[in-house]
């Protein structure tokens, strides 16, 4: 079956034998590139968050007021760099790797924000922060060692069919919809005081860039490994610059969420929100869980909740004055305490029981 030049291929045909097998090599060629990514990602936060911070001090129109300063600040645009470059390695990381395993270690970035804010924006990391970025790690392990090494997307022409399949053509109007909804309607009016506004509306636009991200890898690899060269095919500048439109959308609200926001409270949310829309987006448009047995499902579920727990104990209790040489001083402080009420309440129990017996004698003697 023929559309727009390329062969369309029924999914339900696909055999087995031409499943996409993920090589050891690949696989760790992924991962390379999502952690790495992650480390470019959590550190353009924090550049731009600084150039952000210099322009409401210079008493400039802010992102949040919808002023667009931010393009003149040479710092800004170091952080969009930074930025673009983490997410060429994110997309390039899709080509190599399942999407359900490089989605999640996106959380790698919280944990590299959350260290660089305490470094240059003066925001505290205490024992439980730490504690989080320990989950975190944790979380992301398990989420590696349980990914599936089988897909169902091997060229162009397989993902162009799936493109059009009725359940993801559905998602993408939900997410336009909603977009438009919460962009027109709600960010006017509630945009300022719910950080939920901006954020969905970055985080669904987002999960349609996944689509691009294996578009746009499965063409650079292809190219490269001489197989054929996808650059001639249209298919391969419609995934560039829908993912081209969905990172400016993604910029454009996530500038605002970061300027009215603390970083701190923005980063996770923002994580949690794009992490789960874009893992439902990749589970109807690839269908790479379909491929795990109930452990590996069981084993990216638990996971992903597991990095949930660390991104919020990682800012939840950032405000807690609570470190190792504290904690110290204040389980001591509770010891002797705990210690002091006891001794209280021995002699409180030993001066009644003196008490009760002077009671008893002097009854003795009346009688």
């Amino acid at each position: 079956m023929e559309f727009g030049g390329v062969t369309q291929i029924n999914d339900s045909l696909v055999p087995p034998e031409r499943w996409k097998v993920y090589t050891k090599n690949d696989f760790y060629v992924g991962l390379g590139l999502a952690i790495s990514s992650s480390v470019f990602i959590g550190s353009s936060f924090i550049i731009k968050k600084k150039a952000l911070l210099r322009i409401g001090n210079d008493g400039k129109t802010r992102a949040g007021s919808g002023g667009y300063a931010y393009l003149r600040e040479w710092i800004w645009w170091v952080g969009l760099c930074l930025m673009g470059v983490g997410e060429a390695a994110n997309f390039a990381a899709y080509a190599f790797s399942p999407a359900s395993m490089v989605t999640p270690l996106g959380a790698l970035s919280v944990l590299v924000s959350a260290v660089l804010a305490s470094k240059f924006l003066n925001e505290h990391l205490n024992v439980l922060g730490k504690l989080g970025c320990l989950l975190c790690v944790l979380g992301s392990t398990v989420v590696v060692l349980h990914a599936p090494n089988e897909g169902d997307v091997a060229n162009m022409e397989e993902l162009l069919f799936k493109l059009q399949d009725a359940g993801f053509l559905s998602y993408t109007c939900f997410v336009l919809i909603a977009t438009a909804l919460l962009v027109c309607y709600y960010g006017p009016r509630y945009g300022d005081s719910n950080i939920l506004i901006y954020i969905l509306a970055c985080s669904m636009v987002g999960s349609l860039s996944v689509m691009g991200c294996k578009g746009l890898g499965i063409a650079i690899k292809e190219t490269v490994a001489g197989v054929r060269n996808e650059f001639t095919n249209w298919l391969t500048w419609f995934f560039l610059f829908s993912l081209l439109l969905c990172v400016m959308v993604q910029m454009n609200y996530l500038n605002k969420a970061l300027d009215i926001f603390n970083t701190s409270i923005v980063t996770p949310i923002y994580y949690v929100f794009f992490t789960t829309f874009v893992m439902v987006a990749s589970a109807i448009l690839f269908k790479e869980w379909g491929h795990l047995g109930f452990t590996d499902v069981l084993g990216n579920i638990c996971g992903f909740l597991v990095i949930i727990c660390g991104i919020f104990t990682l800012h939840a209790f950032k405000d807690v004055d609570l470190s190792f040489s504290n904690l110290k001083v204040k389980l001591k402080r509770e010891s002797i305490q705990l210690r002091n009420d006891e001794e209280r309440s021995e002699i409180d129990c030993e001066a009644t029981t003196s008490l009760l017996a002077m009671e008893s004698q002097t009854n003795g003697y009346i009688h």
